[in-house]
């Protein structure tokens, strides 16, 4: 099995604390999944090509739960460092050797030379990432690796395939294009590119195993591999292992009948979705309601749900400003807006009268209502 970019540690800042403390949990059960798979596959081993952490300075009990997470597939682990977790001369890879977390299995390898496992008629060549970031190719060895005869030779890496990927990916850690043909590879194994991506019949990305971030590029994956013997082409088949779904969704506003539809996608949604939403359009005072209300519901259905809304235009009818009414204080803010509206800074007259709406709506007034 081949995966990577597991980001043990990962922080997300553009959720609430709860939402986040979920999404990080959710990847170490990613782990616990690959370990699962592995076992019903009945792989010879696990490859982990890079990132298996998402910074240096994770947790001890992070440490440790992560190689705990692994427990389920006892047969042979092989990871190497990436670029959040570089093998430097002190790192969170020298820290788990003096905590004892790695089990015998697992083959953390830190130095570029070939690990042989008998056993498995196989013989890894790693690229582990030394520092953050490197501008000459880590994978350049493979091609003079001498290996003993009869056994597969399989590359693992974590880097930009040069020439494939956007050229501002392509700065730091390049990896040869066509570098499994000139290292006579059966397989390579990649990381870095957090979706599953095939470069060449030989050479594949996995992509993260828990999708992390709102792109439509085959995420939340490990890849199952088969190399029949040295030489044969490896038939590779992804296998699903992430827990959230990440949907982005752009919508437009023009009419009643488009909110409606919104308020139907938002019903599909459960506690497993991710989402970002951005409406642009316009909307009256009355549709803003009740895409605030929808929105609501939609949170609470979903995981989380963050919205853009500063494209929508609210354009309040005349009806929206006649509807509004109440006294005292909000009575003469209401009134201000309304002049506002008509002979001053109408969109910023617009936002206020919204926000007034929906403050009526919550304290039980709503737009109509005499006060």
């Amino acid at each position: 099995m081949h995966t990577a970019d597991w980001q043990i540690g990962k922080r997300y800042g553009q959720f609430d604390a709860d939402e986040a403390a979920l999404l990080a949990e959710a990847r170490f059960g990613a782990v616990a999944r690959i370990a699962d798979l592995a076992g019903r596959e009945d792989a010879d081993l696990v490859l982990v090509a890079g990132d298996v952490f998402d910074a240096q300075g994770v947790s001890d009990r992070t440490v440790l739960r992560l190689f705990q997470s692994m427990e389920a597939f006892r047969g042979p682990w092989v990871l190497i460092p990436g670029n959040h977790d570089a093998g430097l001369a002190e790192s969170v890879w020298t820290r788990a050797h003096r905590l004892g977390a790695i089990p015998p299995h697992v083959h953390v390898c830190l130095r570029a030379e070939p690990l042989v496992l008998e056993a498995l008629a196989v013989a890894i060549l790693p690229a582990p990432l030394t520092q953050r970031h490197t501008y000459s190719d880590c994978t350049a060895w493979f091609d003079d690796a001498a290996t003993p005869p009869g056994l597969s030779r399989i590359g693992i890496a974590h880097g930009s395939v040069q020439g494939i990927l956007a050229p501002e990916i392509d700065s730091t850690n390049s990896i040869a294009a066509g570098r499994a043909s000139s290292a006579r590879l059966d397989y390579l194994a990649l990381g870095d590119w957090h979706g599953t991506r095939q470069i060449d019949p030989r050479t594949w990305y996995s992509g993260t195993p828990e999708t992390d971030r709102f792109r439509n590029n085959d995420s939340g994956q490990a890849l199952v591999v088969e190399i029949a013997h040295a030489g044969a082409p490896p038939q590779v088949r992804p296998a699903a292992t992430g827990k959230y779904r990440w949907r982005m969704l752009e919508r437009e506003l023009r009419v009643a009948g488009d909110l409606d539809g919104l308020a139907r996608e938002f019903e599909v949604l459960g506690p497993d979705d991710v989402v970002a939403l951005a409406v642009r359009g316009q909307i009256d005072l009355a549709g803003r309601l009740a895409l605030d209300r929808a929105l609501a519901t939609a949170r609470a259905r979903a995981h989380s749900l963050i919205a853009d809304l500063d494209a929508l235009r609210l354009l309040p009818t005349a009806e929206d400003i006649q509807a509004l009414h109440a006294e005292g204080y909000l009575g003469d803010v209401i009134d201000a807006l309304r002049a506002e509206e008509r002979d001053g800074d109408a969109e910023r007259a617009r936002d206020g009268l919204a926000l007034l709406a929906a403050l009526l709506d919550e304290i039980g007034a709503p737009a109509g209502a005499a006060r």
